[in-house]
């Protein structure tokens, strides 16, 4: 079997699925964790041989929410930043609800690496964002993709 023989497409997907599995389940054993990681990455890889634009900034954010439900502030930022270029580069390609996650990504990031005044700023704008969302099931998956992780930030004593 050859690379031109794997179905990318299909395995792609079905990573995808099992991402979301994992990312919804209450009770992840540190190995679900760790699988998490290896297979978000996965997928992006599968997309990356069949998929454009939109295939690439909607794997990096899905790697970048897996980084910010693990709590690891560094590759979490290192995603939403690429999730962010290419909303930025590709924005005529993706849909309204992609330029959504990708400030909503941005802002638990920079909430993770303790960048609070920013993180708050991004998290207005994707709320804005998400309210103006067309479709009423998008608009409705991206606000429950917004409850389904707190957004909580710490005050800082220094602006006050």
């Amino acid at each position: 079997m050859t690379l031109a023989d794997v179905d990318h497409k299909a395995l792609a997907i079905s990573l995808n699925q099992r991402i979301w599995f994992l990312l919804e389940k209450k009770d992840r054993t540190a190995e679900e964790c760790e699988e998490m990681v290896h297979v978000a990455h996965a997928s992006l890889w599968h997309w990356l041989q069949v998929g454009g634009p939109v295939q690439q900034q909607r794997g990096e954010w899905l790697i970048g929410r897996v980084y910010v439900v693990l709590g690891i502030a560094e590759a979490a930022l290192r995603h939403a930043e690429r999730t962010f270029d290419l909303t930025e580069r590709h924005s005529a390609e993706l849909q309204d609800f992609d330029h959504a996650y990708a400030y909503e990504l941005m802002a638990r990031a920079l909430l993770l690496s303790g960048d609070h005044g920013k993180a708050l700023d991004m998290w207005e704008r994707a709320g804005n964002l998400g309210a103006e969302i067309q479709g009423v099931e998008d608009r409705e998956i991206f606000q429950g993709d917004l409850r389904a992780i707190p957004f909580v930030p710490v005050c800082d004593a220094n602006a006050i």
